[in-house]
């Protein structure tokens, strides 16, 4: 039996040649796997794809990060091109600050100049400050830590939906202000008058909770900025997906803490300034609603805040439509579970119950999805 060489005795290599899965998988991730500093760096964006720690198995690796150490060393050892500097963490920028500062500012302009006029004069400031901080918004959304396109944001999910929350954004905002008011009139019987812009009129108006928003504006905006910058270190500096996600857990939950605690005093001064009740459950959970919603999609996670503040909106419309409705013969019965509900807790009951069970609904969300470090890694660049 004639003995043949040492390479004929040798098995061939499952990754090399023209059948080599990883070979494929990293041409398909050939941008990722030249800019990036650490098997982190491409395991978080093969978790963008939707790679799971099961499909790795099929490349006969236990994880992702263990498939991930395996393109980051093949792509060093192969590639000519001179390794990247990691992604710096977004720099403070006074243009963003200022933005942020804007829409509080301009509301209690607003705010102000509705109280000091009256009739005609007073419709004028409110509709031009409506506008003014309908802008202002506009542009702190398009800058800095709240802004979709932001510095090193990973854009949307590959594959994700299209979501659309200015509109109810808005609807939750315009409710805020008048839904309350409407609400107590509808049952009451009215209204029998457009709103004066007064608290004690025949359709009271409620201004505290959204001039402490747009307060807020500002402190989200930080409070993001933070997240980003302590969940970029940490992603630099973790071992693997799961000690990323552990680590920035508790961060992301310290963070919307910290932004609630802000949004707590700014809600405890303007009702004090404005001598109108704070409504402390109402307002903060639609802050925390809004926020969570933003920070979802700033990160590229879109399509859940639409549906959910979509929702939210809607259920708001149905329990003024119910009340509406009722008054039609024979329909008295539909308005019954928002006047138990008006009557046992206060108009503010209603937006409260839905914004909390949308709320809580975002934040375990936002704990599945922001804890990846997809979430955080910067996105591949188009090619």
């Amino acid at each position: 039996m004639s003995r043949g060489s040492g390479s004929d005795l040798k098995p061939p290599s499952p990754r090399r040649g023209a059948a080599d899965p990883v070979k494929a998988l990293m041409h398909r991730h050939r941008d990722l796997c030249e800019r990036a500093v650490d098997p982190l760096e491409i395991a978080a964006g093969l978790e963008a794809h939707g790679i799971t720690d099961r499909t790795a198995a099929r490349f006969r690796h236990r994880d992702v990060f263990s498939l991930a150490e395996e393109m980051y060393a093949r792509a060093s050892r192969d590639g000519d091109a001179p390794r990247p500097t990691a992604p710096p963490v977004p720099r403070v920028r006074a243009a963003w600050v200022l933005l942020t500062l804007l829409p509080g500012a301009l509301c209690a302009a607003a705010v102000a100049a509705a109280q000091l006029t009256q009739g005609r004069t007073r419709l004028i400031a409110v509709g031009v400050g409506f506008l003014a901080v309908a802008l202002a918004l506009r542009a702190a959304l398009r800058r800095g830590p709240l802004s979709r396109t932001g510095e090193g944001r990973p854009g949307p999910r590959p594959g994700a939906a299209p979501g659309r929350t200015t509109p109810w954004t808005l609807w939750l905002a315009a409710y805020a202000v008048l839904g309350n008011g409407l609400l107590l009139s509808a049952i009451a019987g009215g209204p029998d008058a457009l709103p004066t812009g007064s608290a004690d009129g025949p359709w009271p108006v409620t201004v505290a909770p959204v001039l402490a928003l747009t307060l807020a504006c500002a402190p989200a905006a930080w409070t993001a900025h933070l997240l980003t910058a302590r969940a970029r270190r940490t992603l630099a500096s973790s071992r693997g997906l799961e000690d990323f996600a552990a680590a920035v857990r508790p961060l992301l939950l310290g963070s919307f803490a910290l932004f609630l605690g802000v949004l707590a005093v700014l809600l405890t001064l303007c009702a004090t300034v404005l001598g109108e009740p704070a409504a402390y459950l109402e307002a903060l959970t639609l802050g925390a609603l809004l926020f969570l919603a933003r920070l979802l999609t700033v990160h590229g996670f879109t399509y859940a805040p639409a549906v959910v503040l979509t929702a939210t909106a809607t259920l708001q419309a149905s329990a003024l439509a119910l009340v509406f409705t009722s008054r039609l013969p024979g329909c008295g019965f539909l308005a019954t579970p928002v006047e138990t509900l008006v009557t046992a807790w206060g108009a503010g009951s209603v937006p409260a119950l839905v914004c909390t069970a949308a709320a809580l609904a975002l934040l375990v969300h936002a704990t599945r999805k922001l804890t990846r470090a997809s979430a955080h890694a910067p996105a591949e660049p188009e090619r």
